[in-house]
């Protein structure tokens, strides 16, 4: 288990926060109230699920390396 208070844990946390962005963007009722603003603190969601969409191939892959690291390596 980790913590978020370890490096791992928010390498963690960020890519299940750009995975999770990601996929609300193609939900069209949360993609209209959620990914809406693209400034400010709610624009953080926005530009969440523009690198997970965009970049979904490194998300993917990084995704892929943590999990073998969280399972095998730690």
């Amino acid at each position: 288990m980790t913590n978020v208070y370890s490096f791992d844990g928010i390498l963690v946390f960020g890519l299940l926060f750009i995975c999770t962005c990601a996929y609300l963007k193609k939900v069209p009722r949360l993609n209209s109230w959620l990914l809406s603003e693209k400034k400010g603190v709610w624009g953080v969601f926005y530009k969440a699920a523009v690198i997970g969409t965009r970049l979904h191939i490194a998300v993917a892959l990084s995704c892929l390396c943590m999990a073998f690291y969280l399972v095998f390596v730690k």
